[in-house]
């Protein structure tokens, strides 16, 4: 086995460790991409008392589209630095607006991680707001192209934050379903990384202390949003996962999703646990070992069944027929998630007709 690592950004963690962002930003001309809930939530008041200079994009939605990143783009006038501040969205869209910003006349879809040519993007302080997606760790976004129906993924090396500010302290407000649901995002990207193709013990390292905090933690998280202790325990958990699948890749249960909230605009995490216990099913076949030491992780037997107590205890627990896919879209959800470029990372590739008999199942919720 060989392999290389490329160091990450600076990462800053604590309560009110939002303080340090001036010093973060220095005198660069400042640019903030968030999302109208952290505006209404008072969030973007908090970090704009620190950086009251800052010019301000707050339109990014659930599931960014590339029209969205086009206008960002447009917006960002004479930025210097963006500042990435929400959800795995808004920290999403942040990176190919960062990336767009430095290469003016280059088409939103074009702005293509495997792109040649590009000039580097520019420098990103990331405040991620829920415990997730771990989009502060990487350079890419993944991104809706709302005319093919389709997930992109925008954004460089150059795009990987410079600097994360990890405070618990804004993420207090998050509902408990929200925080379910990103909780799970993070909790499937510590088990894909552990069973990815390309995982190294460096990946598994990260991976399996994030699955030990998200399973330990979230429960408490969304029956009591205001325990500090649990929020920044999960903040940690999806960081250490968002940094094992900058190394490892993801697999299967991210295509499908990325394929659900294509076609439906579900939430990421929901359209997560609404296939998850069927493509853990799937894999065991090929995963008898990774799954055994994530059991461990656990303290239990089983992970499959362990999974699926944990995801109804946090209340994410649907289908994809409740998130709006019909027995119509099956066939093409199957292509969509096979073509993901992440689905080639899973253990066990399926065929078309297997994910169709996945999704079906899943569509059931047996």
């Amino acid at each position: 086995m060989t392999f290389t690592l490329t160091p990450t950004g600076t990462m800053h963690f604590g309560p009110g460790s939002l303080v340090g962002l001036p010093e973060a930003v220095g005198s660069a001309r400042a640019f903030v991409v968030t999302d109208p809930g952290i505006a209404a939530a008072g969030i973007l008041d908090r970090v704009l008392a620190v950086l009251p200079e800052a010019e301000v994009f707050a339109e990014v939605e659930p599931n960014p589209s590339v029209n969205t990143v086009a206008r960002a783009i447009a917006a960002s006038g004479r930025a210097e630095v963006v500042v990435a501040l929400g959800g795995g969205s808004s920290l999403d869209a942040a990176k190919a607006v960062a990336l767009g910003a430095a290469n003016p006349g280059v088409a939103a879809a074009d702005l293509d991680y495997r792109a040649e040519g590009l000039r580097p993007g520019l420098p990103i302080v990331a405040i991620p707001t829920t415990a997730g997606t771990g989009a502060e760790t990487n350079g890419f976004g993944v991104i809706e192209d709302t005319a093919a129906h389709r997930k992109i993924y925008l954004g460089n090396s150059s795009t990987q934050p410079i600097v994360s500010i990890l405070d618990p302290e804004l993420t207090v407000g998050l509902p408990a379903r929200a925080t379910a649901a990103t909780g799970v995002d993070a909790l499937v990207h510590g088990i894909e990384s552990l069973t990815s193709r390309s995982r190294n013990p460096i990946s598994e390292a990260y991976a399996h202390q994030a699955v030990r905090l998200v399973y330990r933690w979230l429960p408490v998280a969304v029956k009591d949003g205001t325990d500090l202790e649990a929020r920044g325990q999960l903040l940690l958990g999806a960081h250490l996962a968002g940094l094992a699948l900058s190394i490892s890749g993801l697999g299967l249960v991210h295509g499908l999703a990325h394929a659900i909230t294509a076609r439906t605009g579900a939430p990421h995490g929901l359209a997560l646990a609404s296939v998850l216990r069927e493509v853990l099913e799937f894999n065991v076949p090929s995963c008898g070992e990774p799954y055994r030491r994530i059991a461990v992780d656990l303290e239990r037997d089983d992970l499959v069944e362990a999974v699926r107590e944990f995801v109804e205890t946090v209340g994410a627990a649907t289908t994809p027929a409740e998130l709006g896919c019909t027995p119509d879209m099956v066939a093409d959800l199957a292509a969509v998630a096979l073509a993901d470029s992440v689905t080639a990372n899973t253990p066990r590739i399926p065929t078309e007709n297997e994910l169709r008999d996945l999704l079906t199942t899943a569509m059931e919720g047996r």
